[in-house]
């Protein structure tokens, strides 16, 4: 894939930097959001193959800098990639962006601003799904598929001291690239909840992991295959753990994974839609400096207009 750059914004313009922009729901809920935020902007995507060379994130950041009605932009699947292409390039870097070395929204204020809104929009999403408490009254542990951006912010967010007693007792991290599981023990370091990463050279050594967790565990599937790529990071002889519930990130695509959950007849499911909402408008409310509620009936409101987008 050859990166293709737009020509520079005639109006003030939100950049979706990913993988395959052009089928994505947003392009038909923005507008709609937009009309009823009173936002005056449009949105404009940029894709690029995952891991992409370092070259062509600079490119797109230095693109970004020098497009004056460009706003910012939200980054998926190159979250980390991106930040490390990229640092230099960056006026400012915002402290969760820093711990993280992970960068999910480009705002501009004297030049390009890095920030990690993913603690945030997945926290959100996470307790959208998992009811408060549920920690607390169970040994559940928490598996996630896939070491990237998303998954270091799910994991520090519910090892969070802040949440006392109410967090999973182990979590388990697995990746094919031992350099992403080194970076987000790196994160985890001090915390007092058990952090266990896993190399997985094939979807069968992650089977291995999901029979050995607990009843109502929390299995995530955060490695894009499903969507970015075809298949799942399980095989069809995976085996779930009783009462598991299982979260794909994605919400569009073949979705495999969560076929294999809905086969095992006994797992909740959730596809990665009120991810999508809450990932979404955190970046707008930052890029265009407005208040968005994330619950009650406002959130509703910009649910509601979004779904009928939902495929």
């Amino acid at each position: 894939m050859t990166l293709e750059l737009p020509p520079p914004a005639t109006r003030p313009t939100l950049y979706f930097i990913g993988v395959t922009t052009k089928s994505s729901s947003i392009r038909t809920v923005f507008p709609r959001w937009a009309e009823h935020l009173g936002l005056d902007a449009v949105l404009e995507g940029i894709d690029l193959p995952p891991h992409a060379p370092a070259a062509d994130y600079r490119r797109v950041v230095e693109f970004l800098a020098a497009d004056e009605l460009g706003r910012g932009a939200l980054v998926t699947t190159h979250k980390l990639d991106l930040f490390t292409a990229c640092r230099d390039l960056f006026a400012r870097v915002d402290p969760l962006a820093e711990l993280m070395h992970e960068v999910s929204c480009l705002s501009k204020a004297d030049g390009v601003v890095a920030h990690a809104k993913d603690p945030i929009s997945s926290g959100l999403a996470v307790d959208a799904i998992v009811p408060s408490g549920y920690w607390k009254s169970s040994d559940a542990e928490v598996f996630l598929m896939g070491a990237g951006g998303a998954a270091i912010a799910i994991s520090w967010y519910l090892g969070q001291s802040s949440r006392g007693a109410d967090r999973p007792r182990r979590i388990v991290v697995s990746d094919r690239d031992p350099a992403r599981l080194a970076a987000l023990e790196r994160i985890h370091t001090g915390t007092d909840i058990p952090i266990e990463t896993v190399a997985t050279a094939a979807p069968g050594d992650n089977d291995r992991v999901l029979a050995g967790l607990a009843p109502g565990s929390f299995v995530v599937n955060a490695t894009g295959l499903g969507k970015d790529a075809p298949g799942s990071p399980l095989t069809d002889g995976a085996v779930f753990p009783r009462d598991a519930i299982a979260w794909d990130l994605n919400y569009r695509g073949e979705l495999k994974f969560l076929d294999q959950a809905r086969a095992a007849g006994h797992v909740r499911v959730h596809d990665g839609w009120v991810y999508f909402l809450h990932g979404w408008t955190q970046v707008i409310a930052e890029v265009f400096g407005i208040g968005i509620a994330t619950e009650g009936p406002e959130f509703q409101a910009l649910s509601d207009l979004a779904s009928g987008a939902r495929r």
